[in-house]
């Protein structure tokens, strides 16, 4: 163990307090902080500026320290401090809300400085676009879209390539020897007459070194950490306590602020009675903001007693008031005409009347609740200066900047984000609209910033509150050729539109169709000659938000479910059917026959075990999956997944493997029994009683095999959740001979004659 001043003996994050070097779980690094590590001699670097000006150019007195190394773009990007100490600090601009960024990013710094794991840890990057964009979001900082390692792969390696060359270049020219002659292992610089260095001991003379402006990185054969597993680097914090979650922030004279929100989404304050609330002893003050009302009180409970005191009638006039029977019948009569067309290739409509044996298939998706393990919470405070710092796992800084800014009516600069460890997210703290911290702000504008305040979700708040997966519907016709191959695929869509309305709309809207509610269908890569994709926007007042995958979540449950159909249909095997229709898509294959090799696809197994299989990419990363299942009666058990991963070069594949089991579990207890359902508009579902997450007695033994890659690295942190529930799905068909396509399963409908 070590204390919070003292340096960790093993790979962690900077250290809570005034010993940490720059921005830790409570001050993020601002540009005055790494201006104050120039002037203490430390070695930092970053990427080059538009037209070649580095950054250090605009420091008071030259601040040579901050460096400046190409990168991808021509924006400024500070991202390794090496100090006196030897310790490696690497900022990370990515949130780490339990996906292992903390430690992914800082192996790729490590690998090519080749520093010793010992010497590594992380600080999170303040919100600042211009410093720390995310590269597949263009000029925007945040997490999302399992991107963090596949933008930071070149950045981070060419950062610490450059580091690498400064260090030995002051190596050189302190021991007056050639650069070839001088060697680094685990954070130390040798030379063969017997002298060396720590990096420490050459961070400031580093630092006056000219920039190298033409870096190489390593072939990928001499990696040394990367492909291997060993230890997270917030492994201690996270097991000791010390780590600092956005529900652990306190600061003086905090107030606890809980919403009022209403329980129709649509629904407006039409007026609030709050002397009841006012009357709760510790109650501080009752504010009406736009999303409802806030209670501010000295503790949690005083203020979730005086919202339980508030009365409130609402405005009901725009708001949602169908039950889910109701919605679904809605989209099953959009889905009798043609939607916006996604995709057509060929004539589908025709080959369907044409061609041999025809399957149809309908999916229904619910609502789903991203139920993170920490509810929503954010911190804001207002500085003598009239600038405001919020407290948070930030996962879209740029966006909760702005939003919090023109809420609080100042310019973005006077909002400063400090980004904290997140127990969780699975896509509901990236908002396009920055609500929570809407709210935090509004909470913050109408009590004139007086004090603190701490904007906290109960869980039925959050399980309550939207943003949900949108509801799906699936129709779908396919038909098969005479050679039992497919000849035509018609699939319609219904759904609701989470990006209409909001800045991502410009991009995400191709041809009038949202590619978020078609990915995974209208980009499948089976050869069909005649292919028809469309979709139907369903609008309503309740909000929806990307979920763990994204559209992928229903999407590879209805391709992979309906390929086993026509596989079977065909009289062929699953695994050789798709083989056959993937023929250009050679990464789809290798996870394929990987996963069916290692799980003993097409073994004979005994009466009630079923075995499916499913093959699907999201996020650039390719991921097959086999399930073992046993069904006796109504009751089924999921009793092993096997995993094929392909997400190229292999960062941590200890990490690697944990997201893939992490994200098949996730997608385990959406396919068992997850939904959020409404009657006449009201949710039903408020907490993990009946929104119930997986239990360890429902986790299937878990095997996950990567395949070795050359290939730039993907993510892994969404792909695992799309292939389990048609896995387990076409296994339940393989045992009984009966379809469970719409999820959750309904697994009463096995006993049906």
């Amino acid at each position: 163990m070590y204390s919070k001043t003292q340096s960790a003996p093993i790979g962690a994050s900077a250290p809570i307090g005034e010993s940490a070097p720059i921005g830790t779980a409570e001050t993020a690094p601002s540009r005055r902080d790494i201006l104050k590590l120039s002037a203490a001699g430390a070695l930092v670097l970053g990427v080059v500026l538009r037209g070649g000006k580095s950054f250090a150019e605009e420091a008071p007195g030259g601040g040579k320290a901050l460096l400046a190394v190409p990168g991808d773009t021509p924006r400024p990007n500070a991202f390794v401090h090496i100090a006196a100490d030897d310790t490696v600090t690497v900022i990370v601009k990515h949130l780490d809300k339990g996906q292992g960024v903390t430690t992914g990013l800082p192996t790729i710094v490590a690998e090519e400085l080749d520093a010793d794991w010992s010497q590594m840890r992380f600080a999170f990057a303040p919100a600042d676009a211009q410093l720390y964009n995310n590269l597949a979001f263009g000029p925007v900082q945040g997490t999302g879209g399992s991107t963090s390692v596949a933008n930071s792969w070149n950045q981070l390696r060419k950062a610490g390539a450059a580091a690498r060359a400064m260090l030995i270049a002051a190596a050189v020219d302190a021991w007056k020897v050639p650069a070839t002659e001088v060697t680094i292992e685990k954070g130390v610089l040798r030379h063969k007459s017997g002298k060396s260095a720590r990096f420490g001991e050459l961070a400031e003379a580093a630092a006056r070194q000219p920039v190298p402006m033409d870096v190489h990185t390593k072939d990928p054969k001499d990696f040394r950490l990367i492909g291997t597993s060993f230890h997270r680097i917030d492994h201690i914090e996270k097991t000791d306590g010390t780590a600092r979650y956005a529900l652990d922030i306190r600061r003086p004279g905090m107030l606890t602020a809980v919403m009022q929100r209403p329980e129709r989404f649509g629904a407006t304050v039409k007026s609030v009675d709050d002397a009841a609330a006012r009357a709760v002893k510790g109650v501080v003050d009752v504010v009406t903001v736009p999303q409802g009302v806030a209670v501010l009180a000295e503790n949690t409970w005083a203020a979730r007693q005086g919202r339980d005191a508030l009365k409130i009638a609402w405005d009901d006039s725009k708001a949602e008031m169908r039950s889910s029977a109701e919605m679904l019948a809605d989209y099953r009569s959009a889905a009798q005409s043609q939607g916006a067309l996604a995709l057509k290739s060929g004539d589908a409509e025709q080959a369907l009347k044409s061609s041999g044996k025809v399957v149809k298939a309908e999916f229904v998706f619910p609502y789903l609740a991203h139920a993170p393990m920490e509810p929503l919470n954010c911190t804001v405070e207002k500085a003598a200066d009239g600038s405001y710092d919020f407290y948070a796992g930030s996962q879209f800084q740029t966006i909760e900047q702005a939003v919090a800014a023109a809420t609080l009516g100042v310019t973005p600069d006077k909002v400063r984000i400090h980004t904290v460890w997140a127990g969780g997210s699975f896509g509901r703290r990236a908002t396009p609209n920055g609500d929570y911290f809407a709210e935090a702000a509004a909470i913050m504008a109408k009590t004139d910033g007086k004090r603190p305040v701490h904007l906290v979700y109960t869980r039925e708040d959050d399980i309550k509150g939207g943003r949900y997966r949108p509801m799906f519907f699936h129709a779908i016709e396919a038909a098969l050729d005479p050679k039992g191959g497919v000849a035509a695929w018609k699939h319609r869509l219904v759904g609701q539109s989470f990006m209409k309305g909001t800045a991502f709309e410009p991009v995400m809207f191709k041809g009038g169709v949202d590619s978020t509610a078609v990915e995974g269908v209208a980009d499948m890569p089976y050869a069909v000659p005649n292919l028809l994709v469309d979709w139907h926007d369903a609008p309503s007042p309740v909000s929806t938000l990307w979920w763990r995958s994204v559209g992928h979540s229903h999407t590879a449950q209805a391709v992979e479910v309906m390929i086993d159909d026509l596989a079977h249909a065909a009289g062929q095997d699953p695994v050789a059917f798709r083989i056959a229709m993937l023929k250009d898509h050679p990464r789809h294959v290798g996870v394929l026959k990987l996963a069916a090799e290692k799980a003993g696809f097409g073994e004979t197994l005994p009466a009630g075990r079923g075995r499916g299989i499913a093959v699907h990419e999201s996020f650039n990363t390719f991921v097959a999956m086999v399930a073992d299942v046993t069904v006796k009666g109504t009751a089924v058990k999921v009793d092993r997944l096997v995993i094929a991963v392909d997400c190229g070069i292999a960062i941590n594949p200890d990490i690697i493997r944990a997201q893939m089991s992490g994200g098949a579990g996730y997608g385990l207890g959406a396919a068992l029994r997850n939904k959020i359902t409404f009657d006449k508009g009201v949710v039903e579902q408020a907490n993990f009683d009946s929104y119930e997450p997986l239990r360890m007695s429902d986790m299937p033994v878990v095997e996950v095999h990567i395949v070795p890659s050359q290939e730039p690295p993907t993510g892994v942190g969404e792909p695992g959740v799309p292939p389990v529930a048609p896995a387990v799905s076409n296994a339940v068909f393989a045992a009984t001979g009966k379809r469970l396509r719409s999820l959750p399963f309904d697994f009463d409908s096995l006993g049906n004659a």
